[in-house]
């Protein structure tokens, strides 16, 4: 299981995008919240937006949907080119078509599920996604604190994915830290979003070796 750190430009300094893309170089992808203000009580950017992110990002974009009507709206992020589209099982009334949709746009499909929402429902179609999203705080706002009692779910859904010997990636989004990571990973994740971890630091591409290392030091 290979370890991988998606920093959230959630909490970037969205005045000077391009030089704060750059900063994180060193990880895997940038993590790009999209939120509608309905979804979620936030309002972020639109398709215009995370295209120009896409053009100009050094690293593979990982958008994440928090959207309603994700069978509507979420194909066009693939076809822009974002490497990974992560949609809420809340906001999909098809999520088996629409990550059949994305896949076939040449994007990984990826299935979010908020705190209170089961994985249960979904062990059954674990194949259909590349990586299961579970989120760790509630989504909408970065900065929050991470949800330990989330974390029986990430076992949950780990144990769902090796015993159908999947290749299905998990990550896990909120309160990601250096403080926090470790029991992240020991729970079963392996792609870890965070934002202000990396974004408050002076060195980003050492916050990102940081949390990297710890990640795999807990995974040994």
């Amino acid at each position: 299981m290979s370890i991988r750190i998606h920093p959230s430009i959630l909490s970037c300094d969205f005045s000077r995008l391009s030089e704060e893309l750059d900063a994180i170089s060193a990880a895997d992808m940038a993590h790009v919240d999209v939120m509608d203000n309905h979804f979620v009580p936030n309002l972020t950017f639109g398709p215009p937006v995370v295209e120009r992110i896409r053009e100009v990002s050094p690293i593979p974009i990982d958008a994440h949907l928090m959207i309603e009507q994700a069978d509507r709206h979420a194909q066009v992020y693939a076809e822009m080119g974002c490497a990974s589209v992560s949609f809420h099982a809340e906001a999909s009334a098809a999520p088996v078509r629409l990550a059949r949709e994305i896949r076939a746009l040449g994007a990984k499909a990826s299935l979010a599920i908020r705190p209170a929402t089961p994985i249960e429902p979904y062990i059954d179609l674990l194949a259909e996604f590349d990586q299961i999203l579970i989120m760790t705080v509630e989504p909408g706002f970065g900065g929050q604190s991470f949800l330990d009692v989330c974390l029986p779910k990430v076992v949950r859904t780990r144990q769902a994915i090796d015993d159908a010997g999947l290749e299905v990636q998990l990550q896990v989004d909120g309160g990601v830290s250096t403080t926090t990571v470790a029991r992240a990973v020991a729970a079963g994740a392996n792609v870890l979003v965070a934002g202000s971890a990396v974004y408050s630091a002076e060195n980003r591409s050492a916050a990102i070796e940081e949390l990297r290392e710890l990640a795999l030091d807990a995974l040994r």
